[in-house]
């Protein structure tokens, strides 16, 4: 009965621990500096927008996940210009914006640095 119930505690740990580690590596970087072509490079909070929706999908649906994949996407002509930002960013944040919920940036000039 004793070492029943002391597997069954270790098994409960286990897939905690497992849970709280999976979560960890999926949270990928806090910030990301993206490839922005000629208007500049854009710095990203990814954390915050893993935190507000949730389903890495939305994004990484147009892009994969990994280094630089934004600038070879658009340097193999596979990614338009201006296409990430308009049907990604600028579409979301007007959508939140229309819908009375806090919103990242609408314009260009305010994402992107030189």
């Amino acid at each position: 009965m004793r070492h029943r119930l002391l597997g069954i505690i270790v098994t409960a740990i286990v897939l905690g621990l497992s849970v709280v580690m999976a979560a960890a590596v999926n949270q990928g970087q806090e910030n990301i500096g993206i490839f922005g072509g000629k208007s500049g490079n854009v710095p990203f909070p990814h954390r915050q927008h893993q935190d507000r929706i949730k389903d890495c999908n939305v994004c990484h649906s147009v892009f994969p996940q990994e280094t630089e994949a934004i600038k070879k996407l658009k340097e193999t002509g596979t990614l338009k210009a201006k296409k990430v930002m308009n049907l990604q960013c600028i579409k979301c944040h007007k959508q939140e914006k229309k819908a009375g919920k806090p919103h990242g940036p609408v314009t260009c000039k305010t994402c992107h640095v030189k």
